[in-house]
């Protein structure tokens, strides 16, 4: 057990850059210290509980280290067709994805779990958006993995960079579909009376 300082009160338990980029503009004090699990060992079930369940896992991961620390894990994955789309690993399968995504409706479906050990709390739930997808030439394709922004993320394109010219439109939470649903991060703090310490501790 590692004790807490004043800037791990709240840690996200991810590398990523966006998930970052959303608490912060949340106005949130944080840390950012990655889980190491191994992905892989999670099994593939029913999408909705697959990031929900990786989202634990990660928060959990972490938690065990800083019981007293409020951890956020998440998991974002497309899903089109009743298929997965997780992260390209090379430019002939983030063709493949925008191909796929090309004019039609998919989802983004991002897990969040919030836990604090030491106080017994512990959420987690799925948040989908629908996002459709302008048509797309050949030639757009390449122009956009040949920016390297596919790379990296789920589905092959970044809804908050230059990838927002692939979206005609979305129903449900844009910073979902960026990482993270923000809104409903910021209500669970708001319920468990943990922005008044934030405000109170850090200032602000």
């Amino acid at each position: 057990m590692q004790k807490v300082s004043d800037n791990q009160f709240i840690i996200l338990a991810s590398k990523s850059p966006r998930r970052k980029y959303l608490l912060k503009q949340a106005g949130l004090s944080f840390t950012v210290i990655p889980s190491s699990i191994d992905e892989n060992a999670i099994p593939i079930s029913q999408p909705e509980i697959y990031v929900k369940t990786l989202a634990e896992a990660k928060a959990n991961d972490i938690s065990k280290k800083y019981p007293e620390s409020w951890v956020i894990g998440a998991d974002t994955v497309v899903l089109i067709d009743s298929i997965i789309l997780g992260k390209p690993s090379s430019k002939t399968e983030a063709r493949a994805m925008l191909k796929q995504l090309s004019g039609k409706i998919h989802q983004v479906l991002t897990g969040y779990s919030i836990c604090c050990k030491a106080r017994n709390r512990f959420f987690s739930e799925t948040i989908i958006t629908e996002v459709l997808f302008k048509n797309l030439t050949d030639d757009e394709i390449e122009w956009y993995i040949n920016t390297d922004e596919p790379f990296d993320k789920a589905g092959a394109y970044a809804i908050q960079g230059l990838g927002t010219f692939l979206v005609k439109r979305i129903n449900g939470s844009y910073t979902n579909v960026v990482g993270l649903p923000v809104c409903e991060v910021i209500e669970f703090f708001i319920k468990e009376r943990v922005m008044g310490l934030i405000n109170r501790n850090h200032g602000i």
